[in-house]
């Protein structure tokens, strides 16, 4: 399956309503590189109000069901496009990340369509991953760890866009 149609709605529709987001877990692992695969995209954010408000504005430009499916414990919502199948889980939080705007400072800017997606670095991912300490991300950390080192070999990250 190419994903490549489903992330130029997303980063089109992300830039239309204005959320400033970061692409993480496996999603933007593969888009480093990483041979592994996955049914849904992560997203990092900031919590503010009007991000609430722009979440929202996302779903209903994407036809999407808003959910917030570990409440109260977490305050990750949840998007969900019933004709698709298509899911985005927008956190405040990542495990090993201070800050959104750190995670933003070392993430690369990749082209989708009439938009750029930020995605963040795999030494962000791999930090996040070991940190959550979940069987399935530590199942994936060694093709990760892999792809980071062949990826410094070659010279690094892909160049940001501007």
């Amino acid at each position: 399956m190419n994903a490549e149609p489903y992330l130029i709605v997303v980063a089109e529709a992300l830039q239309e309503v204005g959320l400033d987001a970061v692409l993480v877990g496996n999603a933007a692992a593969a888009l480093q590189g990483a041979p592994v695969t996955t049914l849904d995209l992560d997203f990092m954010f900031r919590m503010t109000p009007a991000n609430v408000r722009k979440v929202k504005a996302l779903a209903r430009q994407l036809h999407a069901t808003v959910f917030k499916p570990y409440f109260p414990a977490s305050d990750m919502f949840r998007l969900a496009v019933e004709d698709t199948g298509l899911q985005l889980d927008f956190l405040s939080v990542l495990h090993a990340v201070r800050s959104f705007e750190s995670l933003r400072s070392r993430a690369v800017a990749i082209r989708f369509g009439r938009a750029k997606l930020w995605v963040a670095s795999l030494d962000d991912i791999i930090r996040s991953k070991k940190a959550l300490g979940r069987p399935k991300d530590l199942a994936v950390l060694a093709i990760l760890e892999r792809t980071a080192h062949a990826k410094a070999k070659e010279g690094g990250e892909p160049k940001r866009e501007a």
